[in-house]
């Protein structure tokens, strides 16, 4: 998108939105046009993003997003403290307490392997899920199905399996309602592996 055109603050504002992910210069230049025509929208939008940023931490537990620390799983009672189940974002902790079916607790490494991206063990919170293994009985890898995912999910069965845990991972296969005929291989053979008794 060209700028030149635009004032400066205008000029600014579509780039910054641009930089969203899944944001072209198409979207945030509509989107900069509308927050300037809908002011109190956009007012609404600047306050939410300043309290989130001010507001919001990761848990000294588990490393989720919280407003308070420790978040409200890792301090409810009620939650199976013998299963951890490591995943790579705090969106995925969203996702799988969506289901109703997980009852044990989390833990955020905040992203994956990727030797590509320079993020080694290192740059991740490995460190942070070895220190809280005492009376866990079971570790849920439930990282995405990707190469790094993958790499990830190797990398962390092999450091914790000499330590007497068990080691799972969530299945992956064929979504409910998809065609055989439009799967890929890797889909297919990972919903071959995972299959269980009816």
């Amino acid at each position: 998108m060209d700028f030149f055109y635009y004032p400066q603050p205008l000029a600014d504002l579509i780039a910054a939105f641009s930089r969203l992910p899944g944001i072209g210069p198409k979207t945030a230049g509509r989107l900069a046009f509308y927050a300037l025509q809908h002011a109190d929208e956009a007012t609404g939008l600047s306050k939410a993003i300043s309290a989130a940023l001010k507001d919001i931490r990761y848990c000294s537990i588990c490393g989720n997003y919280t407003d308070s620390d420790p978040c409200r799983i890792c301090s409810s009672p009620k939650r199976n403290r013998e299963i951890l189940c490591v995943v790579e974002q705090s969106r995925d902790v969203v996702a799988l307490e969506k289901t109703g079916e997980y009852k044990g607790l989390y833990h955020v490494l905040h992203g994956v392997l990727s030797p590509m991206e320079g993020i080694g063990p290192e740059q991740l919170n490995i460190g942070g899920l070895l220190s809280r293994l005492e009376g866990v009985s079971e570790i849920v890898i439930a990282v995405n199905p990707t190469v790094e995912g993958e790499a990830t999910a190797l990398y962390l069965a092999r450091l914790l399996k000499p330590l007497q845990i068990k080691v799972t991972r969530i299945a992956h296969g064929l979504p409910v309602g998809a065609d055989l005929e439009y799967a890929d291989e890797v889909t297919i053979a990972r919903a071959l592996e995972g299959r269980r008794p009816l």
